[in-house]
This record gives C-alpha cells, structure tokens and sequence, in this order.
C-alpha cells in the first residue's frame, strides 16, 4: 500500500513520520551529520520501514525555499527538489519553510497540544499568527481561502521593536547604542534574553554574569538573580505586546500561537506573567483583541504535524 511521508530538517537532526489518517506515526530521529545528503536519510527511514512504499512526501526545512535548489542555511546539505523526488522514486515531493509547516499545524492542533495564555474563544476558520522565539524570531500569518488554508510569509521577526513601557526603553536604548537598530528579534530569541538581561544588569550598574540564555532562565525560574527574574519577565511582557501587534495587523480570530524553543521551557512563569495584560493593552482597541486567544505550542511534533496537514492539503488521498 502506497504511503505518504513527512521530515522536519533542522540543522542537527532530521525527524521523519508517516502520515496517518489523525496526523503522524512511526516517528524516527537521524543525526544529519550521519548522512552526506538528505536523500540518503530519507532512504534510510524507508529501508527502517520496509513494511511501507512511499509515494508522496512533504518535507520541511529550515531554510529559504525560492526554488529547485534548496541550500541549508545551518548543514552542508544542498539539493535539487526534482532530482530528489526521482532519487527517492516518488510521484509528488513537497519542500515548505519549517515555519510554514508550523503555521499549517496550527488549525490542527487539539486542545492538550497547546497552553491557552488568558481569555479568548477562536472563530473557526479565522486568521491566525504564530510566532517563534528561538535562535532567530520566526512569524507566519495563515488565513482560509476557497483552497484551502494559505500562509502569509513574511520577515516579521526582523521589524522594529517598540518598547511599551520604562523597561522597553532602557532595552531599545542599549540595542540603539549596540547594534544602531532595535528589532524584535533582538529581544524576542536566545541572544534577546541576552541582550534584555546585558542592558538590565548594566542600567542598574551591575556586571553581566551569564553568557548563556539557558543561564537566565534557570536562574530566573529557580529565583536566585533579581535581574535574571527581571529579564523573563520583561521577556514575557515584549511577546505579549509584539503577539497583540500580530492580532491587530491581521485580525487573528483564530487566535495567535507561540512556538520556537525558548518559551515552552517556562508555560508555567508565561501563565502568571503580564504576557495577556500586554497583549490586551491596546488602547481603544482593546476590545479588537480581548477576545483573541492566545497560546503556546506544547506538542513536540507540531512541524510533522502541520507538514503532513500541508501535504494532505496539496495531495488527492
């Protein structure tokens, strides 16, 4: 019986599903180091799966897809999309950004795959926006169409950052000084805790400790550093006004989501911070947002996940 295959390729490890009928199964982990290229570890999960001939397939991968050619940004590996697909004898083959993937998991995700933030109840079918501080900041809008669902891509991790309060300021003004720019990024990813945590312990004429996001967020999460606790809090309020800014450019009935790897380490310390208050603090457009959702990602596989609701999208059954 044919099948259908999806792999999340990040710059260390390749994850690669079956799809099912629900989402995904049979789920493998490959070190990308252990293949010269990406068809030798997709081959290798169809030699670990000998049950199954695959046919169709989507992959998503951490990098630009403009074209044929997909170069990886953060691995060696290199490849022709086409060239692929009759290497690993496929009829259809797929290449989408990671982000897209995560966006098209979102209509999909159940109620115990995400952390809801505050209030709000989603509109079936509305606009929705993901966000995900990381290494980088990557931000996606996805809106229904008589196709199907369609992602907005963008660079919105890379717009400027607007500071809310007394805090944002002393931030924006050390990332003026540093960088002569403040984007979102640089406060919204590992080197934004960094940098808000830098110009926090500065501002209050104190030398820098850490050196590792990791390090501010154990410190802050266990209470033993006032400025780490300021830093994640502070952290917590950007992401709310920056996810409030996402509802208001789009109308994100459907809700706004955060993914990435750096907030779903603390759901617990997001739940009780100010990241609502900020999200609602919108003036006389309060009333615009205070019914939005607000979530975090906390289902693992969510790039499988919203891989395969793309491919399920874009393929007959």
């Amino acid at each position: 019986m044919s099948q259908k295959f999806v792999a999340d390729v990040g710059g260390t490890n390749i994850r690669v599903a079956r799809v099912t009928e629900s989402g995904v199964a049979d789920i493998k982990k490959y070190m990308c180091n252990d293949f010269a290229s990406i068809d030798l570890a997709i081959a290798q999960y169809f030699a670990d799966m000998p049950e199954h001939t695959f046919t169709q397939g989507c992959i998503a991968i951490a990098c630009p897809v403009l074209g044929d050619l997909v170069e990886m940004t953060n691995h060696s590996w290199s490849f022709s999309q086409q060239a692929l697909r009759a290497q690993l004898h496929l009829d259809s083959l797929y290449v989408i950004n990671d982000f897209t993937a995560v966006a098209h998991s979102l209509p999909v995700l159940a109620q115990d795959q995400v952390v809801q933030i505050g209030e709000g109840t989603p509109v079936a079918e509305g606009n929705i926006a993901v966000f995900g501080p990381g290494t980088g900041l990557g931000v996606e809008h996805i809106t229904m169409t008589s196709s199907g669902w369609q992602t907005l891509d963008g660079e919105g991790g890379h717009t400027d950052f607007a500071p809310v309060d007394e805090t944002d300021v002393v931030v924006w003004r050390h990332l003026q000084k540093q960088f002569g720019r403040a984007s979102a990024e640089e406060v919204m990813s590992g080197r934004g805790l960094l940098n808000i945590y830098t110009a926090l312990a500065l501002h209050g004429g104190n030398t820098p400790v850490f050196t590792e996001p990791a390090q501010i967020t154990l410190a802050a999460l266990e209470n033993t550093c006032d400025i780490a606790v300021a830093t994640l809090t502070q952290f917590c309020r950007i992401m709310g006004s920056f996810a409030g800014n996402l509802a208001l450019n789009m109308a994100t009935t459907g809700g706004v989501f955060i993914g990435g790897g750096i907030a779903n380490r603390f759901p617990e310390f997001i739940k009780s911070s100010d990241f609502r208050a900020r999200f609602e603090a919108k003036g006389q457009m309060k009333h615009y947002v205070k019914d939005i959702p607000t979530y975090l990602i906390a289902e693992p596989d969510h790039g499988l996940l919203g891989a395969a609701a793309y491919l399920q999208q874009h393929t007959a059954s």
